[in-house]
């Protein structure tokens, strides 16, 4: 009932599901329902809600409950949204595997644990899945879906036909690989990104404004390959033209960095400059990010009805 757990009980409540919000304490699923229903009617209000369904309507459908085996009692779809911790996801996985039946899949948030470490050993390895979700999945609708090698494919279908129908984009990994595809790209970026901070060439806040109001303006509506294939007549034109420029440049791209030291502080110093690391002011800014992004989806969703 954490962020993630929240925020898909609020997504598959949108969509028009029941969905029971399971933890282990009381008092942590009494402020998470809280939470919950003070955001609903803060998106109803702004006109940012989800779904056709009314505010009251969609919290109607979340319940709570401390209890795992009644909590999945008649599931179809079983969302784990625990700590990024190996053992304690297995552990949930295997309480899992000795309760549910042949149809329910069993589905996992994990950012970066792989579909073969997590669901090894499991009876009903067949319905797991990864489902990992961008953070804040509400307002961010990409999940990347990951099979482990035994997975069945109608479990893939599946996935990806709910996750369609509650409104989220769904993309499908053919196998897994370490960070899956939207960590992949992500380090890439921040890895050069420390490279450029580090050698002196840009300060943080400047390469922070080269994504915002550069690469990120064209990636907030199209690819990069299809920006290759538009800033060309085509991808094999756009490879014609800057196929060496690009080998260049990359040939040039130094070692994976440590992420720690000099370089640590100096972007540290910057972005608490800017933003200081004291939970109102980075609530705040979180709450403020929210809001670009549900606008920043609402224009999506009008521009692809145009």
């Amino acid at each position: 009932s954490g962020l993630i757990g929240c925020s898909w009980a609020m997504v598959f409540a949108a969509g028009g599901f029941k969905v029971k919000l399971y933890d282990i304490a009381q008092q942590q699923l009494t402020s998470a329902l809280e939470n919950i229903r003070k955001q609903m009617k803060e998106l109803e209000e702004s006109g940012f809600l989800k779904g056709t369904l009314s505010a009251e309507q969609q919290f109607a459908l979340i319940s709570i409950c401390t209890d795992l085996k009644a909590a999945v009692e008649g599931a179809t779809f079983i969302q784990e949204c625990t700590p990024e911790n190996l053992e304690l996801k297995k552990k949930i996985f295997s309480q899992l595997d000795l309760t549910v039946g042949n149809t329910a899949i069993l589905s996992s948030s994990t950012s970066c644990l792989l579909p073969s470490k997590l669901f090894a050993g499991l009876k009903h390895v067949k319905q797991c899945i990864v489902s990992h979700p961008v953070n804040p999945p509400y307002f961010v609708p990409l999940v990347e879906i990951v099979p482990h090698p035994e997975t069945d494919p109608s479990t893939v279908e599946r996935t990806y036909a709910l996750m369609k129908k509650i409104g989220q984009s769904p993309v499908k990994l053919n196998r897994e690989i370490e960070g899956f595809v939207l960590n992949r790209l992500q380090y890439a970026v921040i890895s050069e990104a420390w490279r450029l901070v580090g050698e002196g060439v840009i300060s943080p806040t400047d390469l922070d404004l080269v994504m915002s109001d550069g690469l990120g303006m064209r990636y907030a509506f199209i690819g990069p390959l299809e920006t290759m294939h538009l800033n060309a007549e085509g991808i094999s034109n756009y490879c014609e033209r800057y196929r060496e420029g690009m080998r260049l440049v990359l040939n040039t791209f130094g070692s994976v960095p440590e992420f720690s030291g000099e370089i640590e502080q100096k972007i540290n110093q910057a972005m608490s400059e800017k933003i200081p690391v004291v939970p109102k002011v980075l609530d705040a800014r979180r709450k403020r990010r929210d809001e670009y992004l549900t606008g920043l989806a609402k224009l999506k969703k009008q521009m692809k009805s145009d």
